[in-house]
């Protein structure tokens, strides 16, 4: 996971990629349809993952183990 620090600033970082991540999840999508919707702002799945995991670590996120889709937590 790419944090900014001294070798990599923030928009290489995965954390510039977050609030692009939680624009597209206005719908629940499985992870497969987010990659394709986010195209070119994403490099490959690992970086996709990385993301994921930060969200779901901040509760922004959650997964539908039924649909198998991943959606936005209820605004508090």
């Amino acid at each position: 996971m790419l944090l900014p620090n001294k070798l990599f600033s923030y928009n290489e970082s995965v954390l510039s990629r977050l609030p692009l991540i939680l624009r597209e999840l206005e719908q629940p999508r499985t992870p497969h349809e987010l990659l394709l919707s986010l195209g070119n702002i994403v490099n490959n799945p690992l970086e996709l993952m990385d993301a994921l995991d930060c969200l779901y670590a901040l509760k922004e996120i959650e997964l539908n183990e039924e649909e198998g889709r991943i959606m936005r937590c209820s605004q508090k």
